[in-house]
């Protein structure tokens, strides 16, 4: 597989998410509702049954299907400890949103990234009980999918209706400095979502800013920043630079997702 570009693996990857997202949601829904115990990590995240088996089912293919390029995943802590600089791996977060898994709230995702030169290249995210999967490949295509029958819907990012923007807030953490970003730009409305689906919504144009004030580690972020990107978007540091991955420990910083058409600004106390 050394032989590969990251174009190839992308469009590999591509070929594969009908099959990978349909098991992970035959999985996920298997145990959605139906938890059985719910294990609190070191970190106080809850971790269940279904991050564990979806977990192992992607981590499973990726390594059968591209043996030399390293998973990194949110369920296996050693595989935290990679220093892969500019160089290709993945990034994996079985379920993206447990605490919505718990409560039966359907905004849970499966995440699945390829990330190379410190950026996303391409990305799925699979959201099992709404139907759909969104896939990206940065610069190729932008696409949002039905679970069940295959229909492909292209997507791209929309321009902001009127003098007013739609942000899209996360549902558990909305924190002072992402009030204080609301309060500080002219918004027509808020639309809370959980997981990497709120990259999706802006993705398909159904929101256009997306400020994240709170902790986020890359596996959480990187395939949803794939697919807005693949769809037009944009995600940055609060200095304006690109958010970028393979950072030492995997930690985010605080970023702002949106369709370019966006205008707005970013406080100062924020």
């Amino acid at each position: 597989m050394n032989e590969l570009n990251s174009s190839m693996v992308a469009s590999r990857l591509m070929e594969l998410a009908p099959d990978l997202m349909t098991r992970s949601a035959t999985i996920a829904l298997k145990h959605y509702g139906n938890l059985g115990e719910v294990i609190t990590k070191d970190d106080n995240s809850p971790l269940t049954m279904a991050d564990l088996e979806v977990n192992a089912l992607l981590c499973d293919v990726l390594e059968k299907e591209f043996p030399s390029i390293p998973v990194v995943t949110e369920e296996r802590a050693e595989s935290h400890d990679l220093d892969a600089g500019s160089g290709m791996f993945f990034l994996v977060d079985p379920i993206d949103g447990t605490k919505e898994f718990i409560n039966k709230r359907d905004e849970f995702t499966v995440n699945v990234a390829l990330i190379e030169n410190r950026s996303p290249v391409a990305g799925i995210v699979g959201a099992p009980a709404l139907g759909v999967y969104y896939l990206g490949i940065v610069g190729e295509v932008a696409q949002r999918v039905a679970l069940d029958t295959g229909e492909v819907t292209p997507i791209s990012v929309g321009e902001p209706e009127g003098d007013g923007l739609m942000v899209v807030a996360s549902r558990s953490h909305l924190t002072p400095e992402t009030q204080a970003f609301i309060d500080a730009n002219p918004v027509a409305g808020t639309r809370n979502a959980g997981s990497s689906l709120k990259f999706c919504l802006l993705a398909a144009g159904e929101a256009d800013v997306y400020p994240r004030y709170g902790p986020t580690m890359e596996w959480d972020t990187a395939a949803g920043h794939a697919v807005l990107l693949a769809a037009g978007g944009e995600v940055i540091n609060l200095d304006g630079s690109p958010l970028e991955y393979a950072k030492k420990d995997f930690r985010n910083p605080f970023f702002i997702a949106a369709s370019p058409h966006a205008h707005y600004v970013i406080p100062e106390n924020a």
